[in-house]
């Protein structure tokens, strides 16, 4: 089994792993396991039970869910996450079953702080859930913000939104001002995350190119200039 200590600088670029306690800190790492995944490969799928926390050290995995009847189902792709993300914290605390599937969306490492182990340190620090729930309000935030996208927004804006929140990493980076120039993510996908169709989610993308704001290539989207994409979300 890997030591999760060279993954701590990546862990130590996320807002949340870097705010910590020192001593939740040094207990999570302690607790650490390394998990590799294949791409495609399953983390866990909804109504699995707890497995513990997470964090995305390499690569990105995807969290999804289906609905419908059998012949009819359709996917939707909430998030993809990539390093230094966190997540499972829902089931930390209420110890129920998962909620969304989580793939690897390409060869990916993971952090993983089994179930069992966190919920026993924390029996005996208690004062530590503060620092734990701040990770689940963060996540509600955002989905509030999805949520109020969805309702108010046309497509264009909600896609360049989507696109500057994942430029920029979701807010979780600690660097200010910190940006990624290539989102690996395909047209599919994001069609998916933003519950429209193939075919609008590329004449958006192709209007974005045509005003040097993105450049559209396959598996990923390179973005020219943020400060006018972010300028396109309003």
């Amino acid at each position: 089994m890997t030591s999760p200590a060279p993954y701590q600088p990546i862990l130590a670029s996320g807002r949340w792993f870097a705010q910590l306690p020192t001593a939740f800190a040094e207990a999570l790492v302690a607790m650490a396991q390394v998990r590799q995944l294949q791409t495609g490969e399953v983390l866990f799928l909804r109504g699995d039970a707890p497995c513990g926390l997470y964090a995305v050290v390499r690569g990105a995995i995807s969290i999804s869910g289906t609905g419908g009847k059998a012949d009819e189902a359709r996917a939707a792709l909430l998030i993809r996450l990539e390093p230094p993300h966190w997540f499972g914290e829902i089931s930390v605390f209420d110890n129920s079953a998962r909620t969304h599937d989580a793939h690897a969306t390409e060869a990916s490492t993971l952090v993983h702080i089994p179930h069992e182990k966190l919920q026993a340190w924390l029996q005996q620090h208690p004062e530590h859930w503060h620092a734990l729930a701040l990770l689940l309000t963060d996540k509600l935030r955002a989905a509030f913000v999805a949520m109020e996208d969805l309702a108010l927004l046309p497509a264009p804006q909600r896609l360049a939104r989507r696109l500057v929140m994942m430029a920029e990493g979701y807010g979780q980076w600690t660097a200010q001002g910190r940006s990624r120039r290539v989102i690996g993510i395909s047209q599919e996908q994001l069609s998916l995350m933003l519950a429209i169709s193939r075919q609008t989610t590329n004449q958006i993308l192709k209007d974005l190119e045509s005003r040097h704001l993105v450049r559209v290539q396959r598996g990923e989207v390179e973005i020219l200039d943020l400060t006018a994409l972010r300028a396109a979300c309003q």
